[in-house]
């Protein structure tokens, strides 16, 4: 097994929001085929917890085999360092999600 250096990571973040400028016309509506800032957001947090899975499976099965040097090691340390970080990522998604939900639903 081959462990690869840690890069950036992949998940897009969204743009900060421009300057808005008074215009008579209005504004375009989004293209329906193209996801949200947030949909690819989502997205792109499920593919990096999919990638730190498939990273950690492929870990528990070459470890059994003993063949990782130290740098292996440590970039796998690193890789798991982002998997968790993607998981509890989401995990805090979800939970301000619900709380967003229960206060819409009380009738704030």
């Amino acid at each position: 097994m081959s462990i690869h250096a840690v890069g950036e990571p992949r998940v897009p973040l969204p743009s900060p929001p421009a300057a808005e400028t008074p215009s008579s016309a209005p504004a375009a509506p989004a293209n329906p085929e193209q996801p949200s800032a947030f949909g690819r957001l989502v997205r792109g947090l499920g593919a990096e917890v999919q990638r730190g899975e498939t990273l950690v499976h492929h870990a528990i099965a070459s470890a059994s085999g003993g063949d990782l040097d130290p740098a292996q090691l440590i970039a796998l340390q690193a890789g798991v360092y982002r998997y968790a970080e993607a998981v509890d990522l989401a995990a805090r998604l979800v939970d301000h999600a619900t709380t967003g939900l229960k206060t819409v639903i009380q009738g704030t």
